[in-house]
């Protein structure tokens, strides 16, 4: 279990990473800028300025993450770890039903992906009907 909480820990957290990154580099220059002249420092600045616009920047592509660690923990079964496909493998091998345990192993996760998939979409609208998203402001 160490094992495969560290692989995916260190692999996701290197993407996150990553993406958070170009995320406070899309922000405007100026934006730090403003917030320096107003007399802010840098921490609170990058805390109260740059950061919420960042964040609303990469939500959907911190979230397409979230979606493809959750699918692919479906190979920690390879290291003896019992998870959802391992689970449709032992029910196959014990039932020598072949599609039925596979066929609900991928209902699950498709229930999974469409429900946070569904959860994502409605925090982007409602961020986006806030006027708080800089990225589709049609004003």
């Amino acid at each position: 279990m160490l094992i495969a909480i560290l692989a995916f820990g260190i692999n996701s957290g290197a993407y996150q990473a990553e993406i958070i990154r170009a995320g406070i580099v899309s922000i405007d220059p100026g934006q730090m800028e403003a917030g320096r002249a107003l007399g802010l420092s840098y921490w609170r600045t990058m805390l109260r300025i740059i950061l919420p616009q960042a964040i609303r920047n990469v939500l959907p592509a911190l979230g397409n993450e979230f979606i493809v660690l959750m699918k692919d923990t479906s190979i920690v079964g390879y290291i003896a770890l019992i998870d959802l496909a391992k689970g449709g493998d032992i029910i196959r091998s014990q039932t020598y039903s072949v599609y039925l345990p596979y066929l609900t192993v991928a209902a699950i996760y498709l229930v999974l992906v469409m429900a946070f998939t569904w959860a994502l979409g409605k925090l982007e609208r409602h961020l986006r009907n806030t006027g708080a998203d800089p990225v589709h402001n049609d004003s």
